[in-house]
This record gives structure tokens, sequence and C-alpha cells, in this order.
């Protein structure tokens, strides 16, 4: 049996090594502080994250990156998107040489503006049939629950993608195989954004006709974006890109848009990073490196550009609004 080892111990890496568990697949999990390591494996619970959740007896948890990784056949990488090359460079030289690395970050890394993959590869010298990616309307607390959920593994090579399809179906956790990696990785990056959007025009009461624009423009955003990379369109009409769009963007439990929600309402950048308990709202980051990304490809994103504005050059939410109503009328 494969034995999988999740770098990560945050919420969505806290669920999915639930689900590997109940996959039957071996799993630890690293986190960065022995007290969180030492609680799952005495008390079975995360503090930080999901601590109402009771996690499997079988769940094993260490601070020890060596540890985690020995053998491990299977490496996911569950850390925020702007630091897994430096969580990477630290972990790369106990990673086995044949071991696959699926990543779970979703975003495209400043400056370089990479994307996961890419930065895995760089980091890691792996070959890019290595390289896979989970994306989909995947909640983590839902997951957790043991709520239904799909999602999307895409890997160029796809025995890996169904080894690694097996060592995580569950009864309630059901995922599909693709080879479109950019895709899925676009449309994991780029909804994060959009959810932001969809946060700040609830924060300043506008209602579901706004949300319903909102979402159908962002989903036209990224699949330009996509498009332009080399994506199938039709990855993101699917769990990767529609599916994950409309969780993100609809639902209270997603980080991103209870953010955009506060900046909606009149927070600052600061004041709402501190009421999200510092749980990271990838989009704040990311609106940058993706608005950078679609501009060194000749593509227009005009909401991703509002919510960089917004998030990083002082632009109000209602002046976004105000100038995105302004803009040339146009055929759909």
């Amino acid at each position: 049996m494969t034995k999988a080892a999740v770098m990560g111990a945050g919420s969505f890496g806290t669920a999915f090594a639930k689900v590997l568990c109940d996959a039957g697949t071996e799993t630890v999990i690293w986190a960065r502080r022995g007290a969180v390591a030492e609680s799952i494996n005495e008390r079975h619970v995360n503090p930080d994250y999901l601590s109402e959740v009771v996690l499997p007896d079988g769940l094993r948890a260490t601070d020890d990156h060596r540890e985690a990784l020995a053998g491990a056949g299977v490496v996911v990488l569950a850390v925020p998107s702007q630091t897994l090359r430096t969580n990477l460079a630290e972990w790369a030289g106990v990673i086995g040489p044949q071991a696959t690395l699926l990543s779970l970050a979703k975003g495209v890394e400043s400056g370089t503006l990479m994307r996961m993959s890419q930065v895995i590869g760089e980091v890691a010298g792996a070959d890019a049939n290595r390289i896979a990616v989970l994306s989909g309307p995947n909640l983590a607390k839902e997951i957790a629950q043991g709520q239904p959920t799909a999602t999307v593994i895409a890997c160029p090579d796809s025995a890996r993608a169904i080894a690694l399809q097996r060592a995580c179906a569950t009864g309630y956790f059901r995922p599909y195989t693709n080879t479109d990696v950019i895709g899925c990785e676009i449309g994991g990056a780029a909804k994060n954004v959009i959810a932001l959007c969809c946060g700040m025009a609830v924060g300043i009461g506008l209602g579901e006709n706004t949300l319903a624009a909102i979402i159908t423009r962002g989903l036209a955003e990224m699949t330009r974006l996509g498009v332009a990379l080399g994506a199938n369109a039709k990855t993101l009409s699917g769990l990767a890109g529609v599916g994950d769009l409309v969780a993100t963007c609809s639902s209270p439990l997603s980080r991103n848009r209870t953010f955009g929600e506060r900046l909606g309402a009149g927070e600052s950048l600061e004041s709402a990073q501190a009421a999200a308990n510092g749980q990271v709202a990838e989009g704040v980051k990311s609106c940058s490196s993706v608005r950078a990304l679609a501009q060194s490809y000749g593509v227009e994103m005009p909401l991703t550009d509002a919510v960089h504005r917004v998030c990083h050059e002082g632009l109000t939410p209602q002046e976004a609004l105000a100038q995105l109503l302004k803009r040339d009328m146009k055929p759909e």
C-alpha cells in the first residue's frame, strides 16, 4: 500500500488527510507545530483547524518533515501558494525520486507568475508526469463532515492520476481524472479572486442579480486566461472551473468570499485579515499575480483588475463597481 504524506495541517490539508485515511490509504500529516501533531495523535483533533471534527484513529501526525516524507509514494502539498516554494525547498531533498507530488495550493506565484505545478517542477526537479493538482468545489469543512463532494485530479500521466483517484475515493468524496493541469490550476487561482469580488458585492449590500453577473463574467475571464495559456475550455466548464467558482463565490465557508464581505462593509485590508484568525484568503495576493499573468498574455480581466485595485491601490469597492459599470457596451 502506498503511503501518503500530507504536508500542511491547515483546513484543507486536514480534511484531505481524513479523506485519504477513510479511503484506506496509510497517511501521515506534517504540522508546523508540535502541539498540533501531538493533539492529532493523542486526541484525534486538530486544535487549530476543523477542531470540531474527530479525525481517524489511523491518521498519524508529526512536526518532523523527514519523518513524514520517509517512504511516501504520494506527497500532498497543502501549504499556501505563496509559501510553497520556500517550504518545498526545505523538503525536496527528502522526497523520493519516484514519488507523485499532488498540489492542493491554488494560486499564481507572485513575481515569477508561475502556476503551482511549475513551481513544484522547478524546486523539486520533478518531471511534469510526476506532478498532479487537485481542484474542485471542495470546501474543507463540508468534506471533513463527510458531505458528498466531487473533485478533479489532473496529471499528464493518466496512470498516476488513476492511482491518486483510487487513493482518495470514498463514499462521500468522488474524484474524477483529467490531463489538463493548466485548466485546473487557472480555475483554482482565478476563482479565489472572483469570490473576493462577490464578497465585496455582498458587503456593499447588493443582491443575487449582481452575484450571478459577477460569477458568470468571472467564468468568462478565467476561461479566456486558461485558453490563452493552453487549457481546454471544457475544463473550465466542469468541476475545476464553474463548480469551484460557484462554491467559493456562494458559500459563507469560503475564506475569500468572507474576506471580500468585510472589505465591502468598509473594513481595511489589515482589519479584515485580523478577523480571519490567521487563515489565508489566497485571492488577496493572487489577484495581483493573476492580473499580471493575464496582462502578459494580452487577456482582459476587468473583475480581477478591480479586485487588485481595491486590495492594493486604495480603490473602494463602491468606486470599483462604478468603474465596471462605466465600461464600454459590447456583445456578450
